[in-house]
């Protein structure tokens, strides 16, 4: 490990900590990577580490294996005083290691899909938690590919990180704009499925077993209606007195039933 960092006002520490600022992450090209299991999926993914900081006083199992990993690697790892390391931990979930990463740039032309694919597309959403538990849930349903368009949040946005426990840093997920991504998935030739209060097909008897994309929007505005004409529409019952769900419970009522019909893998 390199030298001890014990000062909350280190400009290494600081600097680190700007990452936290979307406009900075942007201007950097860098990210922010808070947590061990987090640390470990993007280095899996392929993204580029830069230098790490651990709190010498939460080394625990976890965060052993990514530093271990770190430090295979190559990647200079500083050690930091707790009170220190408080700077750079995002939430009350800190477990020991912070990563500094450059920034991945994906886009459509690096998807690569199987036949019959299954897509998810998400549009315009714009909170993180919403977006990371979208991707925590596409990536555990065996989500083919995951477009983010027309997104309003960072896709590395420390809490979208952590809320999606790494998933983010799949290389399936790319960002667009969302004409963009619709020109992509129709020059496919692929089938849409778009939520609607109105609609009369339920999403059980939905046919999701087809090279399809599950089209998502935010909870705000819902989807741009550009899709309406290009779109099939489904509905989830709503029997109670709320005539909609959170975004990513939608999302995970979707992607899961496309997953029962389509079998497990």
């Amino acid at each position: 490990m390199s030298l001890r960092i014990t000062s909350r006002h280190n400009p290494r520490l600081k600097q680190a900590a700007q990452l936290r600022d979307s406009r900075h992450r942007r201007a950097t090209g860098r990210l922010l990577v808070d947590g061990a299991r987090e640390t470990l999926r993007a280095l899996t993914a392929g993204v580029t580490p830069i230098e790490a900081f651990v709190d010498e006083a939460s080394i625990g199992e976890r965060t052993a294996v990514a530093l271990a990993e770190l430090e295979r690697r190559g990647v200079t790892v500083f050690p930091v005083a707790s009170d220190a390391f408080a700077k750079l931990a995002y939430g009350d979930r800190a477990d020991g290691v912070v990563l500094v990463a450059e920034h991945p740039v994906r886009g459509l032309a690096d998807l690569t899909l199987p036949p019959a694919p299954l897509i998810a597309v998400i549009e315009a959403v714009e909170k993180p938690g919403n977006l990371g538990a979208i991707l925590r849930t596409a990536d555990g349903a065996g989500v083919d590919a995951v477009i983010v368009a027309d997104p309003r949040v960072d896709l590395f946005n420390p809490n979208a990180i952590r809320s999606s426990v790494g998933a983010v840093f799949r290389k399936e997920i790319a960002i667009a704009t969302a004409a963009e991504a619709r020109q992509w998935l129709q020059d496919r030739r692929l089938t849409l499925f778009a939520t609607r209060p109105e609609a009369t097909i339920t999403y059980s008897d939905a046919d999701f077993t087809q090279g399809c994309a599950i089209v998502l929007g935010s909870e705000a505005d819902g989807l741009s209606p550009e899709w309406d004409a290009i779109a099939t529409g489904v509905s989830l019952p709503m029997l109670g007195v709320a005539d909609s769900l959170n975004v990513s419970a939608a999302a995970a009522v979707l992607l899961y039933e496309a997953r029962r019909q389509r079998g497990t893998r």
